[in-house]
């Protein structure tokens, strides 16, 4: 579980910086899959751990992260569906209500001592 939040945690540092760069684009000449695109898709699976943790649990906020986490899964797998993606597209999804609740989710249950 800690690894998920991990993953997500820095994942969404990743990208702040990522929006705050101006690019275009995330294709490089080498044809690899782009740095973005691989902290999106480890966010993606992160989400979706999250929601395999929380949905068989017995946490009081089990339905609220479910639900959150869906909705960011959601949000990411849209960004990465994207031909190219850019920094206003992942400042857009650093804006994302559905990404910052999921995050303050797991903010509180790390403060409130687990799940």
């Amino acid at each position: 579980m800690q690894d998920h939040i991990e993953t997500i945690e820095s994942g969404y540092e990743y990208l702040l910086a990522y929006a705050a760069q101006g690019k275009q684009t995330d294709h490089s000449s080498s044809g690899k899959p782009s740095e973005v695109r691989s902290i999106l898709t480890n966010m993606s699976e992160a989400t979706l751990g999250i929601v395999d943790e929380f949905e068989n649990g017995q946490s009081i906020m089990g339905w609220v992260v479910v639900d959150d986490a869906r909705k960011a899964h959601s949000a990411i797998s849209l960004v990465l569906a994207q031909k190219d993606i850019g920094s206003e597209l992942v400042d857009n999804l650093n804006a994302s209500i559905h990404l910052r609740a999921l995050l303050t989710d797991l903010f509180l249950i790390s403060e409130a001592g687990g799940h």
